[in-house]
């Protein structure tokens, strides 16, 4: 008997990555470089990679370094961790 496999999205205040739907062609590279899995390829031909586990990601920036369209993918930082330096005078 063939099982059939299922995932859904786990809700998470983190979104670690925003696509542009103008310049992403749905290749699926950023998903398969992904270092933990966080993405999964879509269902829907030439759609983004649905991300599944925000939470996960270690903002490693791979997803965003494979993708052969530039700025297809962005990585967004949680504010926390978002440098503000202030200029020494």
């Amino acid at each position: 008997m063939e099982k059939e496999l299922t995932a859904s999205v786990v809700p998470c205040s983190a979104r670690p990555l925003k696509f542009d739907e103008s310049l992403c062609i749905g290749c699926n590279r950023c998903a398969d470089v992904c270092q933990v899995d966080i993405m999964i390829p879509n269902p829907v031909r030439g759609k983004h990679p649905l991300v599944i586990y925000p939470g996960e990601c270690y903002y490693c920036g791979s997803c965003v370094m494979a993708c052969p369209n530039k700025g297809a993918i962005s990585l967004e930082h949680p504010l926390m961790n978002q440098a503000k330096f202030v200029p020494v005078k």
